[in-house]
């Protein structure tokens, strides 16, 4: 069933070509929207761009590739031109696109730290205040963060960590700053998110790493890029929500799952005591 809000209406959704951003891409062209997908990697999202559109012609939406580094104002400004002058103000914007490497805090290098904030903060920031200047201040607009779970830091992304927690709090100010034009600020938290990409990303360690994060999830299984896809068009369409975190875990963030296993095994006999 179609969102009749969403049918016609346009989004950008950056780092929209692979893993969690794809699927937000997928739901919201299944819902009618028209959606720019920007990533530094033009391969990616046209490839992604020719397989919905291939797979979703006869329906409303249709998706848009753009390479655009969203570090770089110039090249915001020209996909935003060039996505304006085309379909018209744009309704959504989904701050998918970041990226981190894995490494102890004592070995980031002012580089490599540089290299992460800029993308996860500086850019997000500098892309929202873009689109809110040029679309959103007048027209009104929703927007999505896609973040990480911060409860209990993130260890080995010392530099990710910190820049999503400033787009936290940045969500919550520009929640208060721009409500007055009907723009909702929110955010998405994912937990463990399987995907071909993910695993990718940790080489060949990245099996086991994705099969010890699920045994922590309470509901049994890892989350899909889908899961968070249903979250975001919620957070996007919610008429009263803004400045709002919502966390899409499968409970791992509650953090007793080992807790609950070995007390229940005890209790169905499944654990022994230990021997004297």
């Amino acid at each position: 069933m179609l969102l009749s809000s969403l049918v016609g209406k346009t989004a950008i959704v950056t780092g929209g070509g692979t893993g969690i951003g794809k699927g937000i891409t997928e739901l919201l062209v299944k819902q009618g929207c028209k959606v720019a997908i920007a990533s530094r990697s033009l391969q990616k999202v046209e490839t992604a761009a020719q397989e919905f559109n291939h797979k979703y012609k006869t329906g409303e939406g249709h998706v848009i590739p753009y390479q655009c580094d969203i570090r770089k104002s110039d090249q915001v400004e020209e996909m935003l031109d060039s996505l304006t002058s085309t379909h018209g103000p744009i309704d959504y914007l989904v701050n998918n696109g970041g990226g981190q490497f894995i490494m102890p805090a004592e070995m980031i290098s002012p580089n490599g730290w540089d290299a992460v904030v800029n993308t996860n903060l500086r850019g997000t920031f500098f892309l929202t205040q873009s689109v809110f200047k040029k679309c959103m201040k007048e027209n009104g607009g929703s927007i999505v963060n896609i973040l990480m779970e911060l409860h209990g830091g993130w260890p080995g992304f010392a530099h990710s960590v910190s820049a999503r927690a400033g787009v936290e709090a940045l969500s919550k100010t520009l929640a208060v700053e721009w409500g007055e034009y009907g723009v909702s600020v929110n955010n998405v938290i994912p937990g463990i998110i399987y995907s071909d990409t993910a695993v990718q990303n940790y080489g060949p360690f990245g099996p086991k790493m994705f099969r010890e994060a699920k045994k922590q999830v309470p509901v049994g299984r890892l989350g899909t890029p889908e899961d968070i896809a249903v979250a975001v068009v919620f957070m996007l369409t919610a008429p009263y929500v803004t400045g709002h975190s919502l966390v899409v875990d499968g409970g791992s963030s509650l953090g007793t799952v080992h807790w609950w296993n070995t007390v229940n095994g005890m209790l169905t006999g499944k654990v022994k005591p230990d021997d004297p």
